[in-house]
Order: structure tokens, then C-alpha cells, then sequence
């Protein structure tokens, strides 16, 4: 069920729409599965830890990818062997969770501990990117570094 309306926000934004795209297909998302649990922690200005709890998983059956503005974690778990549980409460399924990455955000690193995998993200906005500012000067001041200095108005 829908209960968000972005049209609204349509008339007074310029360049949103990949936000607008996100957080609808985001309510779209038919039943959301939970597994693997995790946590997004702000680290800094820009900087950021993914957390996954991977429990009963080794490094080896955990993948990380990151392309396109999406960062992706699989898991698939090698032959479980010959078990017999009695009852198992440790999940080994194979999992696929992703996460949309703002732009400028790279991964800059994963470690595997504990079972517990942690991806280490960080923003960049190129230097090209950054805006210096635009100078707001008078017209009269204008006209005066454009004529030499000479006071050009009417009046003069």
C-alpha cells in the first residue's frame, strides 16, 4: 500500500528525481525480507559502516559488489554436509541484500569478523564537483570594474 505522494514536491525541486524514483520503489517492495539482520551507522561528515550479522557463514561464501549506485551482499553457503540436526536456529540460507548508494559514496573496504561483516563507506565529491560560489556584486560596481574604474552612470 502506497501512503506517499511525491507530487506535490514536484513543483518546487529541480534534479530529484532519482530520490523520488528511490523512495517509491523502495514502498513498493513486496514483503521486505529481513535476512540478513544489519545495521547503517554514520561514522562521520561523510563516512559510514555497514553491518551484517553472518552468523555460520565464512568469508569465502560472503561476496561484496559495488556498481552503479548499488551495493550489493550475497551469501551462499557451501555443502551443509551430512547433519542431522535436532534443531537448528542458525540460518544458512543464501541471501541477497542490497543497498542504493547516494552518489559519491565508494566502498573503501569489508572485514569479515566474529560473523559479523563490516563494509566501510565514505563520500567524495570530486574537487571539480564543489561549487566556489558565485559572487553577488551591485550593478553599479559592475559597471565601474568593467569601465576601468571611470564612473559611468548618467549623472557623471
Amino acid at each position: 500500500m502506497r501512503t506517499f505522494d511525491p507530487t506535490p514536491l514536484w513543483r518546487s525541486t529541480v534534479g530529484f528525481d532519482r530520490l523520488f524514483d528511490l523512495i517509491d520503489s523502495s514502498l513498493s517492495l513486496p514483503g521486505d525480507d529481513n535476512y540478513p539482520p544489519y545495521n547503517i551507522e554514520r561514522t562521520g561528515e561523510d563516512a559510514y559502516h555497514i553491518s551484517l550479522t553472518l552468523a555460520g557463514f565464512t568469508p569465502d561464501e560472503v561476496t561484496v559488489t559495488a556498481e552503479q549506485n548499488m551495493l550489493t551482499v550475497e551469501g551462499r553457503k557451501d555443502d551443509q554436509g551430512d547433519h542431522q540436526y535436532l534443531y537448528q536456529g542458525i540460518s544458512g540460507r543464501p541471501f541477497r541484500r542490497q543497498f542504493s548508494l547516494a552518489d559519491y559514496v565508494q566502498v573503501k573496504g569489508a572485514t569479515f569478523k566474529n560473523g559479523l561483516l563490516r563494509i566501510d563507506l565514505v563520500r567524495e565529491v570530486p574537487q571539480a564537483m564543489m561549487s566556489p560560489g558565485i559572487r553577488v556584486t551591485s550593478l553599479e560596481m559592475a559597471a565601474t570594474s568593467l569601465c576601468g574604474g571611470k564612473n559611468m552612470s548618467a549623472t557623471g
